[in-house]
């Protein structure tokens, strides 16, 4: 990030606060979003979790992992090295100058309050921005793809793309948020990879299993989510907690049946909790054998209430969102929850 904003005559007459690497003058070709693209490559490991989760926090479709990706790689190259400063005080792996990082900067994983050089700290502030800039985008109704401008904005300040009405021009600031925006879009497909799960074939559960894996990183809320999307829960008889707090309450997400209801919805309008659902659709019960990518999988206690619901992935794996502090995530149906929990299966 360049700019740290400001009134629009200071953007226009003030050069770029951050001398970017330029990995040429590449084309500005770039594949449209995907609704669901999570495939991702190419990326430290340190950097990939907070990449998804990033964008399953934000509901702009075009947020892909590989555009937060190809961006992280233009700011800084990855880095976390104190060093990584700009010339204007730009710091950590997202390049943020001070102001912006007041704004957008959160202590994400408790370690030491909100910290630009933090890799969760720097990769969530840089999601939220970019998700609150191709809002702007789109709404700004401008001839242009809204990630291109979102990209403009986070490099030279929103009110420079109101005032070109666009990506600026190579004349702006000696070109540098016009090569900034071409550089980007044009490394898309180096980090571009595989989706984190193919769904093939049609029908009711394998659109379900689709919606909801287009939620893979998406951050478990107790009570949260819903029929339009992830949202924030709540914590209750033990319920949401995690260290002590109350982090449902904070986390923006789905718990295992609010995911399942939203996978679902609207063909098949299932009800909100897990127990609801096995009692819903229990006159529909799968064996083992006859399993399909998107039914519904249950656990349940010694007393029988059903406690937890997974989208069957196919291959033996669920996909489901298991707990406060984890994700939505892809994983071995008998390694999901205790393998004697194992109630059965239905189909919507």
């Amino acid at each position: 990030m360049k700019v740290a904003g400001g009134a629009l005559l200071a953007l226009l007459a003030a050069p770029v606060a951050i001398l970017i690497v330029i990995a040429g003058l590449l084309t500005t070709a770039g594949a449209s979003p995907t609704a669901g693209e999570s495939g991702l490559r190419g990326v430290p490991p340190e950097f990939e979790p907070w990449i998804r989760r990033a964008v399953a926090e934000c509901d702009q479709p075009e947020l892909s992992p590989a555009l937060m990706a190809a961006q992280l790689h233009q700011e800084s190259g990855f880095s976390t090295a104190r060093s990584t400063v700009s010339w204007a005080g730009a710091k950590g792996p997202a390049q943020f100058v001070p102001d912006t990082w007041t704004t957008w900067g959160r202590d994400i994983d408790g370690k030491h309050g909100a910290d630009p050089y933090d890799v969760a700290d720097a990769v969530m502030a840089q999601g939220r921005y970019m998700c609150s800039l191709l809002k702007d985008a789109k709404a700004a109704g401008y001839h242009d793809d809204a990630r291109r401008l979102a990209l403009a904005g986070y490099n030279a300040g929103w009110g420079t793309v109101i005032h070109y009405r666009g990506v600026p021009p190579i004349e702006f600031a000696n070109g540098e948020t016009f090569r900034y925006v071409k550089a980007i879009m044009a490394m898309l497909d180096d980090f571009a990879g595989p989706p984190a799960l193919n769904v093939s074939g049609s029908g009711a559960g394998a659109d379900a299993l689709r919606r909801a894996a287009a939620r893979i990183g998406t951050p478990y809320s107790y009570g949260g989510g819903g029929p339009g999307g992830p949202g924030l829960g709540f914590c209750d008889d033990g319920n949401g907690f995690l260290r002590g707090r109350c982090a449902a309450s904070t986390t923006t997400g789905f718990d295992c049946s609010s995911l399942v209801q939203y996978a679902y919805w609207p063909h098949t309008q299932l009800p909100r909790t897990a127990a609801a659902q096995y009692q819903a659709t229990s006159h529909r019960p799968i064996t083992r054998g006859q399993l399909r990518p998107g039914d519904l999988l249950f656990w349940a206690h010694r007393d029988g209430s059903i406690y937890h619901v997974g989208l069957y992935a196919g291959d033996g794996r669920v996909l489901h969102a298991p707990r406060t502090g984890r994700s939505v995530e892809l994983v071995p149906l008998d390694s999901a929850m205790p393998a004697g929990d194992y109630r059965g299966a239905t189909r919507a």
